[in-house]
């Protein structure tokens, strides 16, 4: 397959070489090459089987749009720019597909899940706390708004207060804490290599090949 990936940041570059070993051709763009999706046209998608976006919140919308217009197939793993989401997805089930999610990491979405088990406990706190790089934009982290959502969901009304850290290089930590009058459950999902996310992205790249509509990777990544 031939990919298109936006973003020539961290993981972007990381999403590139995983491709490239697992045998696709890759094409890149940064942002500086790409203003408000000025690049994404038909000639420059022409032959480019789905294009995958890590860019920023402000980009990736515009992206988006700009390839679901074309009826092409995007992959977003940036995070902050959901208030579009409702939109996008209805654009995509016109023409096109979208694959969205906070975290493209498999080890995450076990923790989203073992999350929503933790939520049916009764008689217990929640609250969460994440800590990204420096560079991070958007705070609280994607991740972190999503497991708020999971344990609401258990546990309608519950106050879940989110702690953001941005420090150093750090590459994504969540930790979920659940919180009695007499215990105290835990947790903890740490990202030692960005490979995990770029992996996670070019597998749903791969299965997004050929398709038509929107998913959120947590539907779909028991299937890769």
């Amino acid at each position: 397959m031939l990919f298109l990936v936006l973003g020539k940041g961290k993981t972007g570059s990381l999403v590139a070489e995983v491709a490239r070993e697992r045998g696709h051709g890759v094409r890149a763009l940064d942002i500086g090459d790409n203003p408000h999706a000025s690049a994404l046209t038909a000639p420059n998608l022409a032959g480019i089987d789905v294009v995958i976006d890590f860019t920023a919140p402000e980009a990736a919308a515009e992206n988006v749009r700009a390839v679901l217009a074309l009826g092409g197939r995007i992959v977003v793993g940036t995070t902050g720019w959901y208030q579009h989401l409702e939109e996008l997805k209805s654009k995509a089930q016109k023409g096109g597909a979208l694959l969205y999610g906070t975290n493209f990491s498999i080890g995450v979405q076990k923790l989203f899940r073992l999350t929503a088990e933790l939520a049916r406990l009764d008689g217990y706190h929640f609250s969460i706390d994440e800590t990204h790089h420096v560079t991070k934009l958007d705070a609280p982290s994607g991740t972190a708004i999503t497991l708020k959502e999971i344990i609401q969901k258990a546990q309608p009304g519950a106050e879940v207060p989110i702690e953001s850290h941005r420090e150093g290089d750090a590459k994504g930590e969540h930790i979920v804490t659940a919180k009695s009058a007499y215990d105290t459950l835990q947790l903890r999902h740490n990202i030692d290599d960005r490979r995990c996310l770029a992996l996670g992205a070019v597998r749903g790249a791969e299965w997004l090949a050929g398709k038509q509509g929107a998913w959120d990777f947590r539907e779909i990544f028991d299937q890769l």
